[in-house]
């Protein structure tokens, strides 16, 4: 697909809309049966019967009224078994389904954690971070993914309230079915419970930039990196006044939407218990009433008090914390899914013509100046190409690009031909491999650190090994007490830490580790090393890479020092957006242009 003309920037695109509520609600559910169908059917079974005998307590009580007030042992022997009947049942049926629920619960848990994270790792792109609603969403999402499992337990105390509304409504029905507008006066507390947290909810989500920057910034002041500089400038009363400032805007309109609504649930629980009040007078006014009736109301009264009580917490909460967490989980798996790629065309075996940018544009989201405009160039087949230019020249940008980390917002990258966005993007992905300047710090055992940069081969110790040696990191690992067995990562018991600069190496490494990739990408990978080991290492990875070339591998090097890319086939400069000059490196200081300079005024103190 080709893209002539620049998109509009995220910051004037809208955010998408949350999916609905109980539609989404919905689609958990159907999660939550496929995980664990059975103790789920179990927890909802057991909800429902554990109903029964707690509101059977106000008929066994009335029994046990009409039996003292007419000597009826009959009454009083029944009213007392089936209260104990009923305290017997409860108790079993709580204790059962208390077990039953946290187990379920654990299980949910791990699977939605599990979920939630194959969710994001399925976003094809790193768009959505340069977005600060996205940010929001997710942020909220990260916390409100533990509390799903509890969605379900939620949902099951629903019904049992919901049940027991039922029963004891019926008992009311049969004392004088006009007692079942009490049913009514409990209608302004459900609609409160359901309007409460969404209006708290919203209130949480406009100030939750405030909330990211208040762990942010508790996190300089409370970690060892930062923790160096900020004794050293000694800024420590101006982060922490930062942060109680950015928690204050972040506390405060969540306190003022918080007490506007608990005036509304008070006004209708005022409402309610002016009606159950008026309810039991009238009842106790009536003509030819008995004492066992006037029990049964007052007991089945107090009961509907509770049952509706507790049905507007659970309401809330489940309006509030588990739908919203549900919708939000929702909205990820649609956002995962719209952001899979529509390619479906497989990757080339090799490469013959090589990649070409035609006309390439690309402003990162959330702002409108380019990063790279109009770029013409290519990339021939089986050539080592080095790109260099000033720092925000657009380098990692043009890395990005290739790996479908982003979409041209203008041109199109093609690959032997064909668009780059045509091409099936796992299949993409799976023939291409790097290493980057923000690498990750993977805590495994160091053969699993290299080895996941190709799961196929991660059990294959000489591949490892191979890649260990081609990234110049045997040393490291030779240092390591177990080789390659050894665990990284001060959080665990067993666990070394080593220096960032071996840990780039080991990621290194791990870029190495794809068998006969189509593009690899080298995003200063080495820039925490000097330069004599960054040009040792470049030297043999480029002789490995012209006589080791079977696919046509396209290889980018970006790096600052000059005196490594010189080696290079094709030298790409990068100044301001646009591709200044193209070449080798004989024919660019011949030039006497920009490359030229920057070479002779760089070389020497890189070298």
């Amino acid at each position: 697909m080709s893209r002539s003309e620049p998109t509009a920037t995220t910051a004037e695109q809208e955010l998408e809309p949350m999916p609905a509520g109980w539609p989404s609600m919905l689609r958990i559910v159907r999660h939550g049966y496929r995980a664990e169908p059975k103790l789920l059917s179990a927890s909802l079974a057991m909800t429902v019967l554990e109903a029964l005998p707690d509101v059977l307590v106000a008929v066994w009580l009335a029994l046990i009224t009409r039996g003292i007030v007419n000597h009826d042992r009959d009454d009083l022997l029944l009213g007392a078994l089936g209260l104990a009947a009923s305290a017997t049942a409860t108790w079993a049926l709580q204790v059962t389904l208390g077990r039953t629920k946290r187990r379920l619960g654990d299980r949910l848990n791990i699977y939605f954690q599990g979920h939630v994270a194959t969710l994001q790792a399925k976003v094809a792109t790193l768009e959505h971070h340069e977005r600060p609603g996205y940010l929001d969403r997710i942020a909220v999402l990260r916390t409100g993914v533990f509390a799903l499992d509890h969605l379900f337990a939620s949902i099951f105390t629903m019904v049992g309230w919901f049940v027991r509304l039922a029963f004891v409504s019926v008992l009311l029905a049969t004392i004088h079915p006009a007692l079942l507008l009490l049913l009514l006066a409990a209608l302004p507390l459900l609609v409160v419970a359901t309007w409460r947290p969404k209006v708290e909810k919203a209130a949480e989500e406009a100030v939750a930039p405030h909330g990211r920057l208040g762990r942010h910034l508790f996190l300089l002041g409370t970690s060892a990196g930062p923790g160096k500089e900020i004794r050293v400038t000694g800024n420590q009363d101006d982060l922490r006044a930062r942060r109680r400032r950015a928690w204050e805007s972040w506390f405060a309109p969540q306190r003022a939407a918080s007490l506007v609504t608990a005036a509304w649930l008070a006004l209708t629980w005022a409402i309610f218990g002016v009606a159950f009040v008026g309810a039991v007078a009238w009842i106790a006014h009536r003509p030819g009433v008995t004492a066992a009736s006037i029990v049964l109301v007052l007991t089945a009264g107090s009961r509907l008090t509770a049952y509706v009580g507790s049905a507007v917490g659970e309401l809330g909460f489940l309006r509030g914390i588990w739908l919203d967490s549900a919708k939000r989980l929702a909205w990820l798996e649609d956002f995962a899914q719209s952001t899979a790629g529509t390619g479906t065309q497989a990757p080339p075996d090799r490469l013959t013509d090589g990649i070409r940018f035609d006309g390439v544009g690309f402003a990162y989201p959330g702002t409108t100046r380019r990063v790279l405009d109009g770029v013409d160039l290519h990339l021939p087949a089986g050539s080592v190409v080095a790109v260099v230019g000033e720092n925000g020249a657009g380098k990692s940008t043009l890395v990005k690009l290739l790996a479908r980390m982003y979409d041209p917002t203008a041109g199109r990258i093609t690959v032997d031909g064909t668009d780059l966005s045509a091409l099936d993007l796992r299949g993409w992905r799976e023939r291409i491999s790097g290493a980057f300047q923000d690498f990750a710090r993977l805590e495994f055992r160091a053969h699993t650190t290299v080895g996941l940069g190709d799961l196929p081969r991660l059990d294959d110790r000489p591949a490892v090994a191979a890649a260990v040696e081609r990234a110049g990191a045997t040393p490291v690992v030779d240092q390591l007490a177990g080789g390659l067995d050894t665990q990284l990562g001060p959080s665990w018991d067993d666990g070394v830490d080593v220096s960032f600069g071996q840990w780039q190496k080991l990621a290194l490494a791990r870029g190495y580790m794809r068998h006969e990739p189509l593009l690899l990408m080298l995003d200063e990978p080495t820039a925490a090393l000097d330069a004599e080991t960054e040009h040792a290492i470049f030297e043999q990875f480029t002789a490995g890479a012209r006589s080791e070339n079977d696919t046509g591998r396209v290889t980018i090097l970006v790096s600052h020092r000059f005196s490594t890319v010189r080696m290079a086939d094709l030298i790409v400069v990068l100044d301001g957006s646009r591709v200044a000059e193209v070449g080798s490196h004989e024919a660019l200081m011949a030039q006497g242009g920009l490359y030229s300079e920057l070479y002779t005024i760089r070389a020497g103190a890189y070298a």
